[in-house]
Order: C-alpha cells, then structure tokens, then sequence
C-alpha cells in the first residue's frame, strides 16, 4: 500500500513537473499566436472608433469600456471553452467556423465599400433624419450592441486561430494561452482606442496656454491631423476586414491557399512585396466574394 501511495506521489510530481515546463512556455506561445492574429487585431483596432463617432464626447470611454467589458467575456467565457470542447469532440469543425466568419466579414467589408461610393444627395439628410427618430440613450446601445456584434466574429476568429496554435499542446497549456491571449489582445486593442478617440482631446489640452509654445504646438498638431486619421483608419480597417476575410477563407481550401502562399514567396527576395501582393489579392478576392454574398441575401430576400 505504502509502495502504491509512492508511486501515485511519483506521477503527481511528474504531472507538475510537465505543467510547470510547459507553462514556461506560454508566453513564447502568446507572442507567436499574437503575430498571427495581427490582421484581425488591426482590423478590429481600425473599426472600433467609428461606433463612438457623433455621439456624446463625454461618453466615448464608457462606450469603449462597455465594448471591451462585453469582448472579453465573449472571449473568455465563451469562445475559449467552445474552441477548446470543439478541439476535443469535433476539431473538423473548426476550419468551416472560420470560413463562415471570413465570409461574414467579406460581406460586411462590401457592404462599407458599396456604401462609399453610392451616396446620393440626399443621404446624409435621411441619415440625420433616422438620427432624430431615437434618443441618445437608444442610439449608443444601438452602437454597442452593433460593436460587439462585429468584434464576435473577429474575437472567434483570433480564438480559433489561437487554439490551432496550441492544439497540439496539452490541456493546461491551452488554456493558460488562450486566456492569455484574449486578455492581452482585448487589453491592447481597446486602450489604444480609447486613446484614439480621446487624441483630440489630449491635443486641446496640450494646447492650452499654460504649456510651453513646443507642447502647444504638438497640441494643435494633434487636433489638426485627427480627422484626417480617423478616416485613414476607417478605410484601413473596410481594408483590413477584406484582406482577414478572405486570407481565413483561402487557408480553408488548400488550392487557393497553396496560389497565395506561392504568391507571397514568389517575392522572396523582398518580403515586404510579397505581404502586400498576398494582402492586395486577398483584398480583392474579399471584395468580390462579398458582392456574391450580397447578390446572394437580394435574391433569397426577393424569393422568400
């Protein structure tokens, strides 16, 4: 019996022993998963800003932080338990998730496309009339609830990624990355919202005349540039959603991950190139796969 509780000791401290090196090993595992994950995380950083836009300044934080409060738990008490029970019961599952989340993101990356370039005059007169029709209160949760809906898709998205990063991993080690992973993400993403959307204020600060005439300067540069920023991004982040879209869709199929893998090496010699000629592919190939799925949802919607 004493020769039995020795042994089971034994395994016990190998068992912690193996948690405990592999634990070691998860920030090295976050930080590679982190880079795979980068273009959900631009998209996700360049889309989030224009929610708070046209609503009360005082309330953009705490519409960030509601944001992020709302992401997290996604994340957390969601997604990561649903990826890793679908790693364990049915891991085939995962790749055809993904796909329907790329193609969501086509379609509503098309749907900002379409909407830049088919204004009319009359647009922003209807819009400000729709505005008028809700209160403030009603407009923002609209916003929010909007906002979360879009960072589900891309919060599974960097989810499932995450667990094809680790899935070879034991148990404590997934767990303990994709955790880290959604904390330090959402973390990082939204904080640097904030601060974007609060840049403008930060500038008119800084140019008051209390500061020195350098830092008042930074200030008004600041205030200048931010209106022209916030466009770029907006434009980077239709982008972004795009490129992500489409790049989860062709890994799903092996022929067309196979044409922009042999792009992308095709410019060896300049990495930078091949990104961008994979980035600009996948851009387009998002474009066009969200004007069929817009074709698609008229033609459904005109039938049924």
């Amino acid at each position: 019996m004493a020769t039995g509780l020795l042994a089971l000791l034994d395994d016990v401290s190998a068992l912690v022993k193996a948690s405990a090196a592999s634990l070691d090993d998860v920030p090295a595992q976050v930080s590679k998963t982190t880079s795979k994950v980068s273009g959900i995380v631009i998209d996700d950083t360049a889309v989030t800003p224009k929610y708070v836009v046209g609503l009360d300044p005082s309330r953009e934080l705490s519409i960030i932080f509601q944001i992020a409060k709302k992401s997290l738990i996604n994340k957390i008490i969601f997604l990561s338990p649903a990826a890793l029970l679908l790693g364990f019961f049915a891991p085939w599952a995962i790749t055809p998730i993904l796909m329907l989340g790329g193609a969501y993101l086509c379609y509503e990356g098309y749907e900002k496309v379409h909407a830049m370039f088919s204004k009319h005059p009359g647009a922003a007169a209807e819009q400000g009339e729709a505005l008028k029709a809700i209160t403030p209160e009603e407009l923002e949760k609209q916003r929010v609830a909007s906002a979360v809906r879009t960072d589900m898709i891309l919060s599974a998205e960097i989810v499932a990624i995450t667990y094809s990063t680790v899935a070879e991993e034991i148990l404590v080690t997934q767990i303990a990355v994709m955790f880290s992973v959604a904390i330090f993400i959402t973390v990082a993403v939204y904080g640097f919202v904030g601060l974007i959307v609060k840049a403008d204020d930060i500038g008119i600060h800084l140019a008051k005349e209390k500061f020195s005439a350098g830092t008042r300067r930074i200030g008004r540069g600041i205030v200048r540039i931010m209106p022209g920023f916030l466009t770029a991004l907006g434009y980077i982040g239709t982008a972004a959603m795009l490129w992500v879209g489409a790049d989860i869709i062709a890994h799903g199929i092996p022929f067309t991950s196979h044409a922009l893998d042999n792009l992308e090496h095709s410019f060896k010699q300049v990495p930078a190139l091949g990104w961008l000629a994979k980035a600009i592919v996948s851009g387009l190939g998002g474009l066009a796969l969200g004007a069929l799925i817009d074709k698609i949802i008229k033609l459904a919607r005109r039938l049924f």
